[in-house]
């Protein structure tokens, strides 16, 4: 059986983790540009800026979704997504700080 290591991490340091994986696919960043451009709440219209299937685009929307960095509300029978200011902004300070911390040669 495995164990957990996770009382070995700080929880900062878990959150970066989770959203590194996020960011981890092209589809992803690409639907944060989609909503960073748009400013605003957005639903099926991202399906329309990607070529890619509204079922895999869902898929890649619930892993934004799961690290926090979008936001999703119910608007009628549409989802309308739109950025997570506080938590996009937390997530460039932590990269921030770990790339400041990292020093090559």
């Amino acid at each position: 059986m495995a164990y957990s290591k996770s009382e070995f991490f700080n929880r900062e340091d878990e959150q970066l983790a989770d959203i590194a994986k996020a960011l981890s696919h092209p589809a992803r960043i690409a639907i944060l540009k989609v909503l960073a451009a748009r400013q605003t709440c957005i639903c099926g219209e991202i399906v329309d800026e990607l070529p890619l299937s509204q079922s895999t685009v869902s898929q890649h929307l619930k892993a934004l979704k799961q690290a926090n960095l979008i936001i999703g509300e119910i608007d009628g029978p549409r989802m309308c997504y739109c950025l997570n200011e506080s938590i996009c902004k937390k997530a460039r300070s932590m990269l921030n700080s770990l790339f400041n911390k990292i020093k090559c040669c």
